[in-house]
């Protein structure tokens, strides 16, 4: 075996491993507790958080041509005295927020 060889083998093996690992962090999920983490922090900047739950199976969501898998959860929280519930749904493979709304 001659060095051409070797190196060519090498870079090879390196490109596919780059497009494997890419395509494993495309279809892999986002934990449910680093998605609750993440919501529970952004409703602790307008105050303090009373109580929170998320699903840990997530779920087939499709809205117009939006088909993807989603967490749903909800959080609680004290204002001016008063009980806040809120729901959210979040991207299973991101953990971008798509929708939150009060529970009334």
């Amino acid at each position: 075996m001659n060095w051409k060889s070797f190196i060519l083998g090498v870079g090879i093996g390196a490109a596919g491993g780059l497009l494997v690992s890419g395509k494993l962090k495309e279809t892999s999920l986002v934990s449910a507790e680093k998605v609750l983490k993440d919501v529970k922090l952004s409703f602790k900047k307008e105050g303090k958080v009373d109580g929170s739950w998320i699903s840990m199976k997530p779920e087939d969501y499709q809205k117009h041509s939006l088909s993807t898998k989603v967490y749903k959860g909800g959080v609680s929280r004290r204002s001016e005295g008063c009980l806040e519930q809120f729901e959210f749904l979040a991207d299973a493979y991101t953990g971008t927020v798509i929708d939150v709304y009060p529970i009334s």
